[in-house]
């Protein structure tokens, strides 16, 4: 009788201990990172893809709009030099370039200072100005009776002058009786409307200011105004 062989069984293959990456051992590697990237590469197109459409969604909203070239007063009638464009985002308040012709030819029912957006309610038929309920004064304001750097729109009031309330006949005279200086008149609260420098040294600038129309008499009846500039907001009065 012969030697009989042991039986080996089908041969299967080992994985190589000494490289962990070959054989089975690498597949299943391979199995289990392949959601990992998959999950990371879905995450980077969605977030690019949100980025992409928010960028596009902000370009979407802006357009030329009309702003104020230069300063326009009230009841002009705005012309295309009055005029210019920036791209800006779109809102109901401000005037598009595609109407632009529902501005020029018409009067600035305000004034329109240079930089301002052109806004529907700005221009129309007829000037409408002093609105309802005010009325434009203008005073002579003598060097230092008021800041050398007053401008259009700054809030102010209006006080009497050094002189004004000052009793009328000479003091120490002995002849009768002194008049008594009557109460100073109630400061007048505006907002300057335009300043125009004076024509030679030594004239008054000449100031515009919108007060309310019950003010009126007691703004111009100031003799040599004094003008304070108040804070812009709030409606604090000397």
């Amino acid at each position: 009788m012969g030697t009989s062989l042991p039986f080996a069984g089908p041969a299967t293959a080992k994985p190589n201990s000494d490289n962990p990456d070959s054989g089975r051992g690498r597949v299943v590697g391979d199995r289990r990172r392949r959601p990992a990237w998959i999950w990371g590469g879905l995450g980077t197109v969605m977030v690019s893809a949100v980025a992409f459409s928010w960028v596009v969604m902000a370009a979407s909203d802006r357009a030329e709009v009309l702003v104020v070239a230069r300063d326009v007063p009230a009841g002009k009638v705005i012309g295309r030099e009055d005029l210019r464009t920036v791209r800006a985002a779109v809102e109901r308040g401000v005037i598009p370039l595609d109407r632009r012709t529902e501005v020029v030819g018409h009067r600035a029912r305000l004034p329109l200072p240079a930089g301002a957006l052109v806004a529907p309610g700005m221009v129309g038929g007829r000037a409408a100005y002093p609105p309802v309920g005010m009325s434009q004064v203008t005073i002579g304001m003598e060097a230092g009776a008021g800041p050398s750097n007053l401008a259009r729109g700054d809030r102010v009031a209006l006080l009497p002058g050094p002189d004004q309330g000052a009793p009328s006949g000479p003091p120490d005279s002995g002849e009768g009786e002194v008049e008594a200086p009557g109460p100073d008149p109630d400061p007048v609260a505006g907002t300057v409307t335009g300043v125009r420098e004076p024509a030679s040294t030594g004239d008054a600038r000449e100031v515009r200011v919108l007060v309310e129309t019950p003010a009126v008499r007691r703004a111009v009846s100031l003799d040599r105004p004094r003008v304070v500039v108040l804070p812009a907001v709030g409606r604090e009065m000397p």
